[in-house]
């Protein structure tokens, strides 16, 4: 399996009481294979795995499986603060046929060198031999930031199923020298929308991100200019794109991105504490400067 394209790091949906809504799922997906999207990943950060059961989103994992059925990948974030239960993830994501699995690193207890962050995903990667895995690389949330060229040349020898990186950081510079460790053997997944052009600049070709899961077209079209080398276009699109993030980002960035897809007609509910939604004015507030920034124009203009 190689990613090329766009994965939507897809949110959370929650029912009134609180619960799981599972049947908005179709319906998300629906949207983002006409989208162009080329897959999904699920219960990650924007997913809110960490705030869930394990049984919650084994549940969730299937629902997207069944919802897409095979149109589009469906990568599983199973990392959890137990190994133990991040190999029962990891072994029902094989089972309900996922096409992939990721996991972040311990975030209580962490890894205290990148020997034993290999050997914690290495024990994390057997539970599922199948499947590729990637390593979810995201020390802003997880505090743990260690070099991740060497964390190939270690994991290459201990996991068998190490597909690649799904890199979280912008250390653009160990970015492009993990693209192009032994020639490219591994996949190395830009995790920031906002440098989605830089990235493709030093040669990456797969993305996982939130904000694709509400405006995957306009990261295809600067995917397009990029390839056919129309770089001041790709870059005056990459720029709109890097102000309407500033406007989400004067909030809680999970909390904005859930009351835009709201604004688009999904509502998903309130996010699970310590997570809180937007005010209403703050609300009302992103929404005045996502349509002063050209937000809703854009996505008009290449849905």
């Amino acid at each position: 399996m190689k990613i090329n394209g766009i994965v939507a790091a897809t949110f959370a949906a929650y029912q009134a009481d609180g619960s799981l809504n599972l049947a908005i799922i179709p319906q998300l997906v629906n949207k983002l294979v006409a989208d162009g999207v080329a897959g999904v990943y699920i219960c990650g950060t924007n997913g809110e795995g960490p705030n869930m059961t394990v049984e919650e989103r084994m549940a969730i994992a299937e629902a997207y499986v069944k919802a897409a059925n095979k149109r589009i990948l469906v990568l599983v974030h199973v990392g959890h603060t137990s190994i133990q239960e991040c190999k029962k993830l990891a072994a029902h994501a094989a089972q309900i046929g996922a096409d992939a699995f990721s996991s972040v690193a311990a975030f209580y207890f962490k890894p205290t060198s990148v020997q034993n962050l290999v050997d914690c995903m290495a024990e994390i990667a057997s539970a599922a031999p199948e499947l590729p895995f990637y390593y979810y690389h995201m020390p802003t949330l997880t505090g743990v930031g260690m070099d991740m060229v060497e964390f190939l040349a270690l994991g290459e020898q201990k996991i068998p199923n190490l597909a690649g990186i799904k890199y979280t950081a912008s250390t653009l510079h160990e970015f492009q020298a993990c693209l192009n460790y032994k020639d490219g053997k591994f996949e190395v997944l830009s995790g920031y929308d906002e440098m989605l052009l830089s990235a493709l600049a030093v040669g990456a070709v797969g993305a996982i991100g939130s904000t694709y899961t509400f405006a995957a077209p306009v990261y295809l079209e600067i995917i397009k200019l990029f390839r056919n080398n129309d770089l001041a276009a790709a870059g005056a699109l990459q720029l709109k794109v890097v102000n309407f993030i500033r406007c989400i980002i004067k909030h809680p960035s999970i909390a904005a991105q859930r009351a835009i897809m709201k604004m688009m007609g999904y509502d998903l509910g309130d996010a699970r504490l310590p997570l809180v939604p937007l005010s209403s004015d703050k609300f009302i507030e992103l929404k005045a400067d996502l349509t002063k920034a050209g937000f809703f124009e854009l996505l008009e203009k290449y849905r």
